[in-house]
Formats: C-alpha cells, structure tokens, sequence
C-alpha cells in the first residue's frame, strides 16, 4: 500500500488518531505530510522548508503524538513558536488530533498570561508543551529541570524566531533539553542562520523542501487598488459593498487604526471588531473565537495577528496599509486561501506605495493585477441586491398577517398603499443612498494610474556605491521617525541583528518597528515618534556584533 493511495493509514498511526484526522475532513495527506511524518515516526532529525498554509502543524503533530507515551506523566515534547498567535493554532492543532487520547495532554506557553498556571500544567504532567522561547526561558529561571524529560523538539518557524531576536533565547533552551532528543526544523527559508543552529544542534538531520513562496499563493486571488491616503477608509466602504465575503481580515500599520477602522465599520452596520498588541491575551481570543463561529465578520488587526490565525471563514483579507516587506504580505494574504480553499486579498496602494507594489510583485514572481473602486452603478446594484434578500422571505404571507394593518394606516395617514411602502424602505434602510447620483457624491477620489509603460526610462548607466550611499530614503510612514547608526554592512550588520537587538533592548512590539534600511557604512531604523527619545535612551548601551549602537534621529536635509 502506498502513502498516495492509502491515506493517513498508510502511516501506520493510532487508530483514535486516524479517527480525529477524519473527524477534521482530511483525507489525503499533504505534500510536507507524505515526506515528513515518516521521517519523523523513524525518531530521525529532520529541516523541513515550508510555507504557513501548507499543513505542517499535522506534519509534525501526528508523528510526535503516535511516540507519546500517555502512560508517563511528563513533558515528552517540546514545539517552539515564534508567537503566542501561533503557539495558541498548534497547541489547538494538537488537541484536535489527540481529542480521542483523554490521557494526552497540552499545555501553551505564551507571554501575556499568568506563569503559574502554565508552570503548574507541566508540573501536572501535561506531555506536549508548545511555548514561546521568551516565556519559556522565564519558566526555565524558575525550574532549571522543567525540560529535563523532552525527547522530542520541535522549531516552527524557525527563520521567523530569529528575526524577532530569540537566537539567545534558543541557546537557553537547548541546553536545558536532553542531549539525545530528537530535533525537527520548519522554515520557510534557510538562511545561514538557520543553518548554522543545524550543523550545532541536529544530528544528520533529513531535509524535505516542498514549495516556494510564489506557489504558496497562487491559488490566490489578488488585485491592488490605487487611493489616496486620506480615502481609505471610504475606499474600503465602498470595496464591502461588492464583495461577497464569509468572513474578512483587514491589516493595518497602527494599533490606533485598528480602532478607528472597526469603529467606523461597526457605524456602518458591520460585525467588526480590532485585534491589537494592546487588547488582552483573554480578548483577542474570544474575537478570534467569535470570528470563528459568525458573530463577528470582520477582524482589523496589525500584523500581530498575521501568524497564527487560521479561520477557515476567511474569504478575503485586505491590506489597507501597505505591509513593511513582501514577506509580511505573503504572510497577510496567507490568512485566506488556506489548506486549498480559494480566497481573494486586496492590497490598496497609495502613490508613494507604487515602488513597494513592484518589489512585492518581483519578490512573489506574481503580478498583482489592478481593479478600480466599484461605480455607482454597481454599488446600487449592490445595495438593491442586499435590500431584494432580506425582503423576499417576508412577502409569501405579508399581505394575509399584516394586510389589514396596511389598509388603516393608509386610511389614517391618507396616503397611497405605494407611497406607504416607500417610508417603509426609507425607514428600512437607514436612509442609505439608493440612486446612481447620490452614490456618485459618496466615492472617494481615486489617484491617476499611470500604465507602467508611460513612466520616464531609467538612465542606463547604474549608480556607483557613492550615489547609492547618498540615495534619498524612502518617504516616512505617519507616526514614525527614522533614527541613525554608523554601523552598517561593511561591520557585518544585516537587517536582521538590528531588529532583535531593538527588540530585545526597546521592548518594542515588531509591528512598531518600521523599515529598517542597511547601506554600506550606516543603517537606518523608522521608530515610533511617540516617545522616541526615551526610547533612545533606553538603546543607549545597547551593542550589536559588538559594536555600539549609537542610534539617533536621522535629519533629512
């Protein structure tokens, strides 16, 4: 029997495990799937290189849940998530697929909530524990032993957890685990990073590589659309009317406008809600969990939420600002089209925003093609549309329950049957705009959109390093200040180092983070204005590849 043609059976796992992978809907395996598990099964090593989306939380859960012995009350497993998002979707994952194994048990271990009760879930015996590094490291300070009986580990996201500077973290770690245990890494990408803890900590480790990241989302459908900055919001407004979504994700840069967006969709009569560093761990869950069953329709988040989030309702998502680089984008857009269902995402650029369009487009190898904002005339039809559905259940026995009430206030209004029916809809719509004039009066201005072709040629000859030193930064984000160093690549500096060492020393989030621009002899940091010169002070002595830091507010001339 094959693993193509055998399914999930063809691995030989747990019947009560084969039975909760049913329950899910799966039937056949996934590429990462049939390579994985039964590397995994066989306790070797393994680097898997694949993309969010592609089924890897089961490539690994299935296989380490067949080697959990639910007889021995320890932690037997350890997965590392870069986020509590995410440490929240696997340890989900893996209650799920051990729902008919009553003596398995989960434990998440994420900032954001109290220590004791997770340290108390581990000391109780839970087998998988699926964290964070920067909590578990406070448990690790607390209990020096908690790891001590973990001979699986596994690294999700591996690339993304060095981006957010838990390299230091992740030594910690490894040195509180077994020496003899088992290793498995997922990536996305393989930098020398990634490969560096490889050759350290796996032992002739397998590699399974399936897809790259343009193939991650072809299957969906994308289109940008040019608007000022100003009219976004009307913009988005106007995008909802037409669109026929189940439910929807909208990305924005700031926490504040994750605010300002869902109380302007709430007024306008939409199940919204914002997600956002600043909303309580216990919150984000219940608007996740209310996105989950249809109380809410609409989520607008910043990318807090980009990784982690798997709600199979979601039919689009809407970057309505610009993400920071093309791997935040295909991240975003990942939220939707998950696990082969189709999604749409729509990514609305204002003018100074063409340039980061086209590096999108070069770095996905996919053109994201351009829509305009609907018409009047399909905005009313719309509208019409939405009026006609929620008004045709009603006729079949209006005229033999409510008939003799329409014929007396006809009576005592003195007025037509028909003229009573339209202060009826009047009433029945909010007095929302229901003629191709006054719809006309409500659309944003939409910026001219030159074709590509008409715009000036480039000079032939490139720019020296010189001028490429001296190149005008790329213009600010609102609410941002763009800060300084003298350190730059010929110090060794890569973008990366930068991020962890503000991240680590700041106590930023990520999303606060903007742009962070490497050149040969200095680098540049788009900060939060708010509070920035305490911020600076805070990175005073901070160092990166041994060398001060030294940022400062960068004066454009």
């Amino acid at each position: 029997m094959t693993q193509e043609t055998g399914g999930f059976a063809a691995f030989n796992l747990n019947p009560n495990i084969l039975e909760a992978v049913k329950a899910t809907g799966y039937e056949e395996p996934s590429a990462i799937q049939q390579q994985s598990i039964p590397i995994i099964m066989a306790g070797k090593d393994m680097i898997g290189q694949a993309q969010t989306g592609t089924g890897k939380t089961a490539a690994f859960a299935l296989p380490i849940l067949q080697c959990i012995d639910p007889a021995k009350r320890e932690p037997q497993a350890l997965i590392l998530a870069p986020t509590r998002e995410l440490a929240l979707q696997v340890a989900t994952a893996f209650e799920t697929y051990a729902k008919l194994m009553p003596s398995v048990n989960v434990v998440a271990v994420y900032g954001g909530a109290p220590m004791g009760p997770q340290l108390k879930a581990i000391r109780n015996g839970a087998q998988i524990v699926v964290a964070t590094p920067g909590r578990l490291c406070d448990h690790l300070r607390r209990d020096e032993k908690v790891l001590a009986t973990v001979n699986h580990l596994v690294l999700d996201e591996a690339d993304e957890m060095l981006k957010l500077g838990f390299m230091d973290d992740l030594e910690v770690i490894f040195k509180a685990l077994p020496p003899t245990r088992q290793t498995v890494l997922f990536s996305a990408t393989l930098p020398q990073s990634i490969r560096a803890i490889a050759e350290r900590h796996l032992r002739d480790p397998e590699h399974v590589k399936i897809q790259t990241k343009t193939q991650t989302v072809t299957a969906i459908e994308q289109a940008h659309l040019l608007v000022h900055a100003d009219q976004k919001t009307s913009a988005v407004l106007s995008l909802l009317e037409v669109e026929d979504f189940d439910a929807l994700i909208m990305f924005v840069r700031t926490k504040q406008a994750t605010l300002d967006l869902a109380s302007a969709l709430e007024a306008k009569g939409y199940k919204a809600a914002a997600l956002n560093g600043d909303i309580a761990q216990n919150q984000r869950e219940r608007v996740i969990d209310s996105l989950k069953d249809g109380r809410l329709d609409i989520v607008v988040a910043t990318d807090v939420a980009a990784r982690g989030l798997d709600v199979p309702r979601i039919t689009h998502v809407f970057n309505v600002d610009m993400p920071y680089d093309p791997e935040s984008y295909v991240h975003r857009i990942g939220r939707t089209g998950r696990a082969g269902r189709e999604g749409r995402a729509l990514l609305l650029v204002t003018p100074r925003e063409r340039r980061m369009l086209q590096v999108i487009e070069r770095v996905t190898g996919q053109k994201v093609a351009e829509v305009r904002l609907p018409d009047a005339q399909a905005v009313l039809d719309a509208r019409i549309k939405k009026l006609t559905n929620s008004l045709a259940p009603l006729v079949a026995d209006a005229e033999s329950t409510h008939g003799d009430l329409l014929d007396r206030l006809t009576a005592d209004i003195g007025c037509t049957p028909r003229a009573l029916a339209a202060a009826l809809l009047r009433k029945a719509t909010n007095g929302q705009a229901l003629t191709l004039a006054a719809i006309e009066k409500e659309r944003p201005l939409v910026p001219n959109s030159a074709p590509r072709g008409d715009r000036p040629e480039r000079s032939g000859d490139r720019p020296d390093r010189g001028d490429r030193e001296r190149r005008a930064p790329v213009p600010l984000a609102e609410g941002r200040a763009r800060c300084r160093t003298a350190l730059g690549a010929r110090d060794g500096i890569a973008a990366k180092n930068l991020l962890g060492a503000i991240l680590n020393e700041g106590g930023l989030a990520r999303e606060a983070i903007g742009r962070i621009q490497v050149r040969d002899s200095f680098s540049l940091v788009e900060l939060p204005e708010d509070g920035l010169e305490k911020l600076l002070a805070k990175l005073k002595d901070t160092r990166v590849a041994g060398k001060q830091l030294k940022l400062r507010r960068y004066r454009e001339d």
